[in-house]
């Protein structure tokens, strides 16, 4: 498994892929290994064979990118592969409640399944689970740190929630 690190504002993301696409993306450097050692995969720092990665990554913090094109290898339930593909079509500069999710997957009373499965989401940002709020507007836990959370809303022009 090859990976990289692109410096953000204020953070570093730590980028993965398998030779089958993009399969780990956060801020946690631990959680990253421990991501690897559950798939029983041996971690290789390699900027070159990320470099196409990195790039797409850049121009979002930048603000030059909106929809992420990129193969992803992602491993999870039914359920989580069909919240983490329904997230995908949550429009850029939008966010929706969980709720809305659950409805979207045709589970309405799953909500707290749904929220654990965004919790789980193993590729931060090209699976934008940051666009997921509470039902009350409030901004509700993120894995990478609300810190992180706040400054990819900011990127996108969201405001409208509540703190």
């Amino acid at each position: 498994m090859n990976y990289t690190t692109l410096k953000v504002p204020h953070d570093v993301l730590y980028l993965a892929a398998t030779a089958e696409g993009l399969c780990y993306v956060g801020n946690d450097e631990q959680r990253l290994y421990d991501f690897a050692a559950k798939r029983r995969a041996t971690l290789v720092e390699n900027d070159g064979a990320m470099a196409a990665y990195r790039a797409q990554f850049a121009a979002y913090f930048d603000g030059e990118l909106q929809r992420f094109d990129v193969t992803l290898d992602v491993a999870g339930t039914e359920l989580q592969q069909n919240v983490w593909k329904m997230l995908m079509t949550i429009p850029y500069g939008e966010v929706w409640t969980y709720s809305d999710v659950a409805e979207a997957i045709g589970r309405p009373s799953a909500v707290r399944a749904v929220a654990n499965a965004i919790g789980r989401n193993p590729v931060l940002v090209a699976i934008p689970c940051h666009r997921v709020i509470g039902k009350n507007g409030k901004l509700t836990g993120f894995s990478s740190g609300m810190p992180m959370k706040k400054m990819l809303l900011r990127i996108e022009g969201i405001t409208a929630y509540k703190e």
